[in-house]
């Protein structure tokens, strides 16, 4: 089976596609961490083994399995496992409160769970579901170890025949919104994230390096691609911004996908510069806010393109930005992929004229089936058109500009009413940032006497130890300075660093939590001036 069959193919199952790469690349590594090196006939056989170790266990078709653990080739091995055995692969957030991963296990429905000591470390002292079988990926003490569960080496399951639309794995959503939800996925789904992606120059000398966790889409979406085109893929077990330099040098990376956050950290390693990356073809980036000076930055200094996508773990349309190709677009998340609709409505759902601002809703091959046993949840965030077409929600306000590249403003539930006036934070965020003392900014809304609603800036200083000490009061008048009337910062809060998600997103949520308890009295804030 050749890389060019699979790009043009409609649907193929994934375990046809590794067995028939197995059978061609013999030897050849296919899964690398620190610890070791799996080359593609070996790890054929694994996931054979595995998966008859699934059914002894009376794992069904479609049936969950639940995994968490560290990057790590067994956790890889668990997640192909699961679908070689026709299973539905569900990654559970191990960063996530361990409250938060138990209620994660009990939502799968899964009757076993692949872990890892850091996990079961994490769990300890917790009322553990009796029925749950518990299977320690590192042979640790958190359960059966891995290798005396695997079936005998030569066993070999049926052969899954997965149809399009049955669910190929669950996704947990980060929580930035509140509980996490599982986002259904199907094979059809994963087929068409591979197919795309191998479309972007994935091959058999493709090396892909996945610096954060296997839980998450942004991971899947170029670790699955990868192993699809007979490539190589690395683990990070933790993301630290030198060893991801020092191993994209040694593996000879090609692709990478990171957030936002990661290139910020990279770039700024004193030594950067010194590292031979010429063996990178492309960098990708989703997630989270990409700012235009940042992907400036990477596309001077980082050999290779880049490329920005923007889209929902839940589906919906996808944009691209090809940065290396429109280095004046770096202000935007690029165009529509080709074959995906995106829409702008208003608040009641009608459809926007082109120009305009309000809701993303997109329609595309990549829609998730639905979340998992919540049907409610799942029509909340869908949309149709007048044609009865199934779009999903995005969450987010936007706009095409002339050239019909899509503009964010902000996400629908960060967005500040402020005495009738719609404020998005970005807008500010960016005024906050061109200033050389602030190295990061997140701007919420928080109780205002006067306004119901007033903007909070919380900002980490780019150098909290300068002598004089940068003056935040000066930072929020500069910044006001800039901005208009309506928009103007009430007060602001220096922080050490902004909450994130694993992925690198800033969880207002929690700023809210924290600044919001008291309402801002009017008098004494900047936006008193309007």
């Amino acid at each position: 089976m050749l890389v060019e069959d699979i790009a043009e193919s409609d649907f193929l199952p994934l375990s046809a596609i590794l067995r028939a790469h197995a059978a061609r690349r013999g030897a050849a590594v296919a899964l690398a961490d620190e610890n070791r090196r799996v080359g593609w006939a070996e790890l054929d056989a694994l996931l054979d083994r595995v998966a008859v170790a699934l059914h002894g266990e009376g794992v069904a078709a479609d049936e969950p399995v639940a995994i968490a653990a560290l990057n790590a080739v067994p956790t890889a091995l668990a997640f192909l496992g699961a679908i070689r055995a026709g299973a539905v692969a569900a990654p559970l957030t191990s960063t996530a409160t361990p409250e938060t991963v138990l209620a994660m296990l009990a939502d799968s429905g899964s009757r076993v769970l692949l872990l890892d000591a850091e996990m079961a470390g994490r769990l300890a002292g917790l009322p553990f579901p009796a029925h749950v079988k518990r299977i320690a990926l590192d042979d640790s003490d958190a359960g059966l170890p891995f290798s005396q569960w695997l079936a005998p080496e030569g066993a070999r399951p049926p052969e899954p025949a997965p149809q399009p639309g049955d669910p190929f794995n669950i996704i947990y959503s980060s929580g930035t919104t509140g509980s996490p939800k599982g986002i259904v996925q199907s094979h059809k789904m994963r087929h068409e994230y591979a197919r795309r992606t191998i479309r972007g120059g994935y091959d058999d000398d493709t090396c892909v390096i996945c610096s954060t966790p296997l839980y998450s889409n942004t991971t899947l979406v170029s670790f699955l691609p990868a192993l699809t085109a007979g490539g190589k893929v690395v683990l990070m077990k933790k993301f630290d911004a030198r060893g991801f330099l020092e191993l994209s040098q040694r593996e000879r990376v090609t692709h990478a996908m990171l957030v936002p956050v990661q290139y910020r950290r990279i770039m700024e390693q004193p030594d950067f510069d010194s590292f031979d990356l010429s063996s990178y073809r492309l960098k990708s980036c989703t997630s989270a806010p990409f700012a235009a000076w940042l992907k400036a930055d990477v596309l001077k200094r980082w050999p290779g393109g880049l490329v920005e996508g923007y889209g929902m773990t839940e589906g919906g349309a996808t944009t691209l930005l090809v940065a290396h190709e429109h280095p004046d677009k770096l202000h935007t998340v690029g165009r529509v992929t080709p074959g995906h609709v995106m829409k702008i409505i208003d608040e009641d759902g009608n459809e926007l004229p082109e120009g305009a601002m309000g809701e993303i809703v997109g329609h595309s091959p990549l829609m998730m089936n639905g979340y998992h046993g919540k049907p409610d949840k799942t029509r909340e965030v869908e949309w149709y058109d007048a044609e009865g077409r199934r779009y999903i929600r995005h969450g987010d306000i936007g706009r095409f500009d002339e050239d019909g590249f899509l503009i964010l403003m902000d996400r629908a539930k960060d967005m500040i009413i402020s005495g009738g006036f719609n404020i998005y934070p970005t807008d500010l965020e960016a005024e906050l940032v061109r200033q050389s003392a602030v190295r990061e900014a997140a701007v919420v809304g928080v109780p205002s006497d006067k306004w119901g609603e007033t903007p909070l800036a919380v900002v980490v200083l780019a150098d909290p130890a300068a002598d004089p000490p940068a003056d935040p009061q000066a930072i929020l008048a500069e910044a006001n300075a800039r901005l208009g009337k309506t928009q103007r910062i009430s007060a602001i809060e220096v922080v050490d660093e902004l909450p994130r998600s694993p992925i690198g997103k800033v969880l207002k949520r929690e700023l809210r939590d924290r600044f919001g308890g008291n309402p801002i009295l009017a008098a004494s804030t900047g936006q008193d001036n309007r």
